[in-house]
């Protein structure tokens, strides 16, 4: 039997969802295909070397290409960038252009980058991972980083934490 097979969840669901969290859109290439999603389970993971946390909802392709590798960017999301949340939130399908309409830059090797809504970016290498219930947590390294504005972040607070 789980540990956790007696929690409350009417109990815990209210406080965990109130843990505060950032917003921020991942963005990801895979040879000729990219891709942006909505991430807010972010943590810093290190100093030396830089390091940030992840985590994926299982069964996503980006889950995927992560496995793989796939250098990605963390777009940190401004307290005014709320276009974007509607924009990502709704999630893209494989080969599904993400990025029509916003403007981006790429990094040399083709990595997209949000330039409106955001205070900065975080270029991030996967080196490992671990499985955690119905998703997937990825520790990374930073490798670059850019600094758009000082914008304040947006910060995240759900009413459950029972979900999204």
């Amino acid at each position: 039997m789980s540990e956790t097979a007696n929690v409350d969840m009417d109990i815990v669901g209210p406080v965990l969802g109130r843990v505060p969290s950032g917003i921020f859109i991942l963005t990801v290439r895979q040879g000729e295909e990219e891709t942006g999603m909505l991430a807010s389970w972010v943590m810093q993971a290190g100093f030396e070397p830089p390091a940030v946390t992840v985590a994926v909802k299982k069964g996503r392709y980006v889950a995927d290409w992560l496995d793989a590798g796939a250098t990605f960017a963390l777009n940190v999301v401004t307290e005014d960038g709320k276009t974007l949340l509607g924009h990502f939130g709704r999630g893209f399908e494989p080969a599904q252009p993400a990025f029509e309409g916003l403007e981006i830059e790429r990094t040399d090797d083709g990595l997209p980058l949000l330039t409106e809504g955001t205070l900065g970016q975080l270029i991030c290498k996967p080196v490992s991972h671990v499985d955690s219930g119905d998703h997937r947590i990825y520790l990374a390294n930073i490798v670059d980083g850019r600094v758009r504005n000082e914008d304040a972040p947006m910060v995240h607070v759900r009413k459950s934490g029972t979900h999204y």
